[in-house]
């Protein structure tokens, strides 16, 4: 069994699919791993180009399955003690995984470790948080904004839920809650994820000693108004299973701004 299985999940991002990847090689991690690439039935060669890595598996799914399925394929694929779900337009500095790993190694009551995500130019994303409710988007939201998200996530911490831009479970914990929820088409799936891990006990770490580059691609740029739907829709999902009582007033919203 290898420690860690590497899944990629890719959709019209070729570009950055590429450059993942090098990254991922320059130099490989050095814990045994295996890489495994999740095409979601892109037009635009990705999963070809992923072949030109001959260490990289590719599994074609034959349609835009979502983000959550698409992981998912990728986590019954595979049987590593730990899985990374690592979007692909990540840029992964030289042994920032074995640091990861080490990471959720060091504590076996953590199922869940985020690392610190920076843009290409090296400014932060608050890329953890409380769970979503009426009032924490709107605090998380405000947060993202401030000048406070440098400061913030420079500290070690235990939120309720990481950014599933990449994001780090032992494959125990995974299995034990039936891996994402694929209910979730695009967003959300993460908290969701984290939210369901920490139900049995387990606990979420944010680590701001591992960075990596999330450089936000062209996945979503491509379909702005898919994905502002998308969006929408797990948002509404979220709230169904989370918040029932508060799922009316959230259509009720979004209808009124013809958002949904």
């Amino acid at each position: 069994m290898t420690a860690l299985a590497i899944i990629i999940v890719s959709y019209n991002a070729r570009v950055d699919l590429e450059r993942c990847l090098d990254s991922l090689h320059q130099p490989p991690p050095q814990l045994t791993h295996e890489i495994v690439v999740v095409d979601n039935q892109s037009g635009d060669g990705s999963a070809q180009a992923a072949r030109g890595w001959p260490d990289v598996r590719v599994i074609e799914v034959g349609s835009n399955a979502g983000f959550a399925r698409a992981n998912n394929i990728g986590l019954r694929a595979t049987s590593s003690a730990s899985v990374l779900l690592l979007n692909s337009d990540t840029i992964v500095p030289a042994g920032a995984i074995d640091r990861l790993v080490a990471e959720l190694d060091r504590d076996p009551d953590v199922a869940i470790v985020g690392p610190r995500l920076v843009d290409g130019s090296g400014r932060a994303e608050l890329s953890f948080g409380r769970m979503i409710g009426p009032l924490t988007e709107l605090r998380q939201k405000r947060l993202a904004r401030s000048a406070a998200v440098d400061r913030l996530t420079r500290e070690r911490r235990y939120p309720d839920w990481v950014s599933g831009a990449c994001l780090l479970v032992r494959r125990a914990d995974a299995e034990a809650v039936g891996g994402l929820d694929e209910r979730f088409f695009m967003y959300t799936e993460d908290v969701d994820f984290c939210a369901a891990v920490r139900a049995r006990g387990r606990r979420v770490l944010f680590t701001p000693d591992v960075e990596i580059v999330h450089v936000r691609g062209r996945s979503a740029a491509a379909a702005p108004a898919a994905t502002s739907a998308a969006y929408r829709r797990s948002q509404v999902a979220f709230y169904e299973k989370h918040h029932p009582r508060w799922a009316p007033v959230l259509r009720l919203y979004l209808r009124i701004r013809g958002q949904l």
